[in-house]
């Protein structure tokens, strides 16, 4: 994560200097901001696909709790005081809960496995979307360029601007548009 920080700083840093020469050229500069989480949360589509890896995760951690209650449940019965087991059904439910606790837990590591590549393909098909938009909306409006302001989590690009070159909105309408 932090080598795609100083690559993005360093991006930043290339383009203000672009724009530096182009401020002097005399023509007229135009720069727009975006946040493109908050276009993936107000979009159809955004939404529509966040809905979607929040399924996809809420079923795994579905069957993930009832293997927790089953495990609990096999727990339960081994250390049950009142229970009269004998010696060699003690040591055959013993052996079956190491073992129902083994498969949990490499259930449990392949659907964190799974959930995250899921989120990751999701943002990787949607980044690309969204800058098709964002290079629409750039267009049409005569942007130079349009900067993601970053967020908290991640490293903010833009530390400060004016809310009038935010087209954000733009972009989600754009977006929209494109993905129907």
């Amino acid at each position: 994560m932090r080598g795609m920080g100083m690559i993005r700083m360093l991006s930043v840093a290339v383009w203000l200097g672009v724009w530096t020469q182009l401020a002097f050229a005399g023509d007229p500069l135009r720069v727009g901001v975006m946040d493109q989480q908050m276009v993936m949360e107000q979009s159809k589509a955004g939404k529509l696909a966040l809905e979607d890896v929040k399924s996809y995760s809420t079923t795994r951690q579905k069957i993930i709790n009832a293997d927790e209650l089953e495990l609990k449940d096999l727990e339960a019965s081994l250390q049950d005081p009142n229970g009269k087991l004998s010696e060699s059904v003690k040591q055959e439910k013993q052996e079956q809960f190491r073992s129902k606790l083994e498969a949990y837990q490499r259930r449990l590591q392949d659907f964190n496995r799974e959930v995250q590549q899921k989120q990751r393909e999701m943002v990787t098909e949607y980044s690309k979307k969204i800058a098709d938009a964002a290079q629409v909306v750039a267009q049409k409006e005569g942007y130079l360029a349009i900067l993601d302001k970053g967020n908290e989590a991640l490293i903010r690009i833009v530390l400060y601007n004016q809310p009038a070159l935010d087209v954000t909105d733009l972009v989600v309408k754009e977006f929209d548009r494109q993905n129907k």
